[in-house]
């Protein structure tokens, strides 16, 4: 039997859907480049777990890197290189309490390094505080009021807690010091972006590529923003960010999503595989591929796509309820009800879900 709410499911649910934001804002998908030099300077490995966020003496935390940084640092501790290596080896493993406290010991020996004052602001933000990480990156402005790269990272956390007037300021204060600044116009399109100035974010992304044709996020948001105008030169936009990156999957997911929109569900679905070949974690795409399957009424199909996806991400709400979906218009009752039971044992006030089982009684 097929729900009137089959219809239309890539309109109404697109997990993962790429919006671009500021490139330093993509840290929880990528290695920190300013981490990774600490902890290669010292030689070590970035294989850490999580202990008790103790700063000098933790708890065993079961990893050799950092039990060996933790007997380093008891036989030095006034080394703050050690506690920011130990930080680091915390943040790869999102131990954000013990980064915290390690980052903090290593500013209380040296409190103006600007490196490990970025690293800070990137905890607090990927640990969902960006107060704390506009806060600290304010303060890595303020005792190196010219260095290029605080700035930009500045602008960018204003703009991500919509200071825009202040994000455009600093930008302002970049082009001061260095007028050919590409990152500076792709923060200038952000801006601009976010408060709905379609032209002059189009204008200030165009520049950005002018400077800087490597700049990935202005191509996507180039494309973006001539979509959403009805400008047939968005596809070139995406294919110009995917031929500088191939195995982007930011760019190829980005493309997905207008070949989605101009209804092209089997180029989306193409890109989908694309990206799964590149990054078999990415959730996302088997999800979104099995929408699209759904539009296209190829059940078994989506069926396996949200299964894929289950699998990569065992408490993915949204796979189990499509799940159920998929197998309630096969026919097979008692697995959608299965299906929309685990979806509400992980999220109770899941509605959708509700209704769904709701309906299954009701037959």
């Amino acid at each position: 039997m097929e729900s009137a709410s089959v219809k239309g499911f890539a309109d109404f649910l697109r997990v993962g859907e790429y919006h671009t934001i500021p490139y330093f804002c993509s840290m929880k998908s990528s290695v920190r480049t300013v981490l990774v030099i600490i902890i290669a300077a010292l030689g070590l490995a970035a294989c850490g777990g999580k202990n008790s966020g103790q700063t000098t003496a933790p708890k065993p935390s079961g990893d050799p890197a950092i039990e060996q940084l933790t007997q380093k640092i008891l036989a030095n501790p006034g080394d703050p290189t050690l506690y920011a290596a130990r930080a680091g080896l915390f943040y790869e493993k999102e131990g954000y309490d013990e980064a915290i406290a390690d980052l903090e010991k290593a500013l209380s020996i040296d409190s103006t390094n600007i490196t490990y004052l970025h690293v800070l602001s990137d905890v607090y933000l990927d640990y969902y505080q960006s107060r704390k990480a506009l806060i600290t990156i304010e303060k890595a402005v303020a005792y190196h009021p010219e260095h290029i790269p605080s700035l930009l990272k500045l602008s960018e956390m204003q703009l991500i807690v919509r200071q825009y007037e202040a994000s455009m300021r600093t930008i302002d204060r970049i082009l001061r010091l260095d007028p050919q600044n590409a990152d500076a116009y792709l923060l200038f399109g952000m801006n601009f972006k976010e408060k709905g100035d379609t032209i002059r974010a189009i204008n200030s992304f165009q520049k950005s590529v002018e400077l800087n044709p490597d700049l990935i996020d202005s191509w996507i948001n180039l494309g973006q923003l001539h979509a959403a105008i009805g400008s047939k030169m968005a596809s070139r936009f995406f294919d110009n960010a995917i031929l500088i990156a191939p195995k982007n999957v930011e760019a190829l997911h980005a493309k997905a999503d207008y070949l989605q929109d101009q209804n092209d569900l089997t180029g989306a679905i193409a890109l989908y595989k694309q990206i799964v070949l590149i990054d078999p974690q990415y959730e996302e795409a088997y999800f979104n591929a099995g929408l699209l399957y759904l539009d296209l009424d190829s059940i078994p199909e989506a069926f396996r796509q949200f299964d894929l996806a289950i699998k990569v991400n065992p408490v993915f709400v949204p796979g189990y309820y499509y799940r159920g979906i998929a197998a309630e218009i096969s026919g097979n009752i008692a697995q959608a009800r299965a299906n929309y039971e685990q979806a509400l044992r992980l999220a109770p006030d899941f509605v959708e879900a509700q209704e769904a089982l709701r309906q299954l009684s009701n037959q």
